[in-house]
Formats: structure tokens, C-alpha cells, sequence
């Protein structure tokens, strides 16, 4: 509760915060229109608010101030020797409102003009060129950079402030990040047709698949962690490989069979280049997330791009 003088109508110095002590500017804004016009309608209509708004505007003011502001006649509405000085303290600080608004706008700008995005490998090969063209269309004037990785790298990259918004692919969040699920994805076993496992007429059994040497993804990537954790961590690598196009390429060749995420292989399946192998026991399913920093949610061309990703 805030205290007043002897004579309990002027507020006194230091009394509760700031805000309840100072106008608003907009009251500061109608205050300056009056002394400019040297009407209170004129400076209503200026600010596209009602005379009745506007003269309660005013009311309120001198109430919170303690003071007589403007006196009013039938030729129109003059300050007072305290309007007067009170709309030169006015003056300056919507000056000030001002070039505290034009700074902002130019945070605002330079945030706006670069999107720095991190995302795994299937996500950033078979997903984000769609999402970053929609992008465009709505921001021509930011510039994107991507930078692919497994999901230990994404979550890195944020973390250090060098990734405005991260894609990953994995069962887990990585730590100190916050998410959202964006789609749903399912790995497959794949391999040449000239492969044995091609002419199989019965689903393989979690086992064998456990028993067999695959073309892998590195550990640390979401396609990795999603198969350990399928087969209780006995996934055996035949070669291990750093990004999906290397490891479908290996498995077109023939070097052996592999799990693929069925974003990245329709291609080569609808081909005949690959060919999809039953497995029954084994759960190879996973969510696609977009990953932020804990407490920080996305701004700006982040934000826009997981809205478009969501859609």
C-alpha cells in the first residue's frame, strides 16, 4: 500500500515501485498531444481513442501524480504551469521509449536474419529441404545455414550457442534440452536383392538380426540408439558409417544387410535396388523431435520453422 503526505492525496517519494509511481505512455503520449494541439479532442482523435477516454486518461494521470495538469474550457484545454513542466519530462522520455523501441527493432532484425539449424542425418538429408523451402517462401531474407550430425553432435551444437533449434531422431532427449515431436518414423531392415535374406518367406527373428554383422550407423547417431536398444544392446557392426547415404549406398552394393530409417530408402525400395526384410520381435519404431534449450523456446525464424515443421 502505497503512503501519502499530511495531507494523504500526493503519493510520496519512493512509495512502491516505479511503475505505479510513473505514467504509462501512452498517458505521457495524450499529455504531449494536448500541449502540441492545445485540444483535448484534437489530441483524442490524434490518437484514435475517444474525448471521454481521453479525458479520463488525463484524470488518472493527475490523481497518480498529485498535481493539476491541464485546465479545461469551452476554447479548448491549456496546461498548467505543472502540465507544463511535467510535459517537458514527458518529452524526454518517450524520446528516450523511442530509441529503446528503435533498438529492439534492431535485435529483432540481426535475430532475424540468420537461422543457424542442427539436425540428424535422416531429418536433415530427407526432411528439412522441404521445410527450409517453405521457410523461404515466408522469409526471403534470412539466411539458413544446416549443419548435419548424429544427435550427440546436435545436442552439442545447441548447447554452446551454435544451433538456434536442433532435430534429432533418437528414444531419448538428450540432457539440458526441451522438445517437441514433429513425426513419427520406423526402421527397416534392408538389403541387395541378391542377398539371401531377399528370398526369406518368414520374418527374421530378433535374434538372427542380433547374430548377423550389419552396415551401421556410428554410435551416437538416432538410428543406432533405436536398434541397441531394439536388440538389448548385441547389434553387431560389419561397417560402420558416418551418414545414411553412406551406409544405403554400401547396402545397394551388396556389402550387407542394414536398418534404415523408411524416410531414406523409398527410392531405392520402389527401384528394386533394395528390398525390405520382415522382422518380427523387434521394435523399430521412434519419434522425430525438434530439440531446444531447456527454458529457451525457439524465436523468430526458429519459431517459424518449427511451426512449419509441425504442420
Amino acid at each position: 500500500m502505497s503512503r501519502t503526505d499530511e495531507q494523504g492525496d500526493v503519493p510520496t517519494a519512493g512509495a512502491g515501485s516505479l511503475g505505479h509511481r510513473v505514467p504509462d505512455l501512452g498517458a505521457l503520449e495524450l499529455l504531449l498531444a494536448v500541449a502540441r494541439l492545445g485540444s483535448l479532442g484534437g489530441a483524442a482523435r490524434e490518437l484514435g481513442i475517444t474525448q471521454p477516454a481521453a479525458s479520463s486518461r488525463i484524470r488518472s494521470m493527475e490523481r497518480q501524480l498529485g498535481v493539476a495538469l491541464v485546465d479545461r474550457s469551452p476554447r479548448g484545454s491549456r496546461l498548467t504551469d505543472a502540465g507544463a513542466l511535467v510535459t517537458d519530462w514527458a518529452r524526454r522520455v518517450v524520446e528516450a521509449a523511442e530509441a529503446f523501441d528503435v533498438g529492439a527493432q534492431a535485435l529483432r532484425d540481426r535475430r532475424d536474419s540468420r537461422l543457424r539449424v542442427a539436425a540428424s542425418m535422416t531429418i536433415a538429408e530427407y526432411l528439412l529441404p522441404g521445410w527450409l523451402l517453405a521457410l523461404r517462401a515466408q522469409r526471403p531474407d534470412t539466411a539458413v545455414s544446416l549443419h548435419a550430425g548424429n544427435s550427440t553432435v546436435v545436442a552439442e551444437r545447441l548447447l554452446s550457442d551454435e544451433a538456434d533449434l536442433g532435430f534429432v531422431e533418437g528414444l531419448s532427449v538428450p540432457t539440458g534440452l526441451d522438445s517437441v515431436v514433429i513425426a513419427h518414423d520406423r526402421l527397416i531392415v534392408v538389403t541387395a536383392p541378391g542377398h539371401p535374406w531377399a528370398r526369406r518367406r518368414r520374418p527374421l527373428a530378433a535374434g538372427e538380426l542380433a547374430s548377423t554383422p550389419l552396415i551401421l550407423r556410428e554410435k551416437g547417431s538416432g538410428t543406432r540408439q533405436v536398434l541397441d536398444t531394439a536388440l538389448g544392446g548385441l547389434a553387431r557392426p560389419l561397417i560402420e558409417l558416418s551418414s545414411t547415404t553412406a551406409v544405403k549406398a554400401a547396402a545397394v552394393s551388396g556389402a550387407g544387410p542394414s536398418v534404415l530409417s523408411e524416410l531414406a530408402v523409398g527410392e531405392e525400395l520402389a527401384m528394386r535396388r533394395l528390398v525390405s526384410v520382415p522382422v518380427e520381435g523387434v521394435a523399430l519404431a521412434r519419434d522425430l523431435r525438434a530439440v531446444w534449450p531447456t527454458g529457451h523456446r525457439p524465436t523468430g525464424p526458429a519459431r517459424d520453422l518449427l511451426s512449419l515443421t509441425r504442420g
